[in-house]
């Protein structure tokens, strides 16, 4: 029995990693932060060497919001690319809970913000549809999608994880971009200690 339990735990463990493997933003958005906040942890304040800001997923949002952190860098003296120097993984996770059918990051109507969304597009940001897999009947309000976003910065000479944070809004598809610029703003606002905050959403 005890050799049962134990092949359980290491099933159940292993099922929980690929999981979090396969969903960046699931692994690093911190459980207790609501909508609508940001929360930086900064082991120190983000050096000033340079940076190369890498997103999880190539997106027309995700890379407009690349720009908008790049810029926010910039500010503080820094050189900022694509590569070289530390890195600044950026994940941009757009969340429906109102959708339909199988959830999932594919192509589904509505799954990303509209003017981000073209067709020309490879990749739409992550969807994470969780209504119907808590039975909720078709009746249930509906909530805006959420947008949110998460960095982490590593060093480039150890690999050691300097900064992170995160920030999410409700939002709808139009707005999704300034959305995520007002998280942004607010996270760079108060980049060099552990803070949490008003995200300062739009909506």
């Amino acid at each position: 029995m005890r050799i049962a339990t134990v092949l359980t735990s290491a099933a159940l463990g292993a099922a929980l990693s690929a999981l979090l493997a396969a969903s960046p933003a699931l692994a690093q958005l911190p459980p207790q932060l609501a909508i609508g906040q940001y929360e930086v942890k900064a082991y120190q304040a983000i050096p000033k060497a340079k940076v190369a800001v890498q997103l999880t997923q190539d997106t027309a949002l995700g890379r407009h919001l690349r720009g908008k952190v790049m810029e926010r860098l910039a500010k503080r003296g820094m050189e900022v690319g694509f590569s070289g120097g530390n890195v600044m993984r950026m994940d941009v996770a757009y969340f429906d809970l109102n959708l339909g059918g199988g959830g999932g990051g594919g192509g589904s109507a509505g799954s990303a913000p509209p003017s981000y969304g073209s067709p020309g597009d490879n990749q739409r940001p992550n969807v994470f549809n969780l209504g119907n897999s808590r039975g909720e009947s078709s009746n249930t309000p509906s909530r805006p999608p959420t947008l949110r976003l998460s960095f982490t910065l590593y060093s480039i000479d150890s690999g050691k994880v300097l900064w992170s944070a995160s920030g999410s809004c409700s939002t709808v598809g139009g707005m999704a971009p300034r959305a995520g610029e007002a998280v942004i703003n607010a996270i760079f606002d108060a980049a060099d200690k552990n803070n949490t905050g008003d995200a300062n959403c739009p909506l």
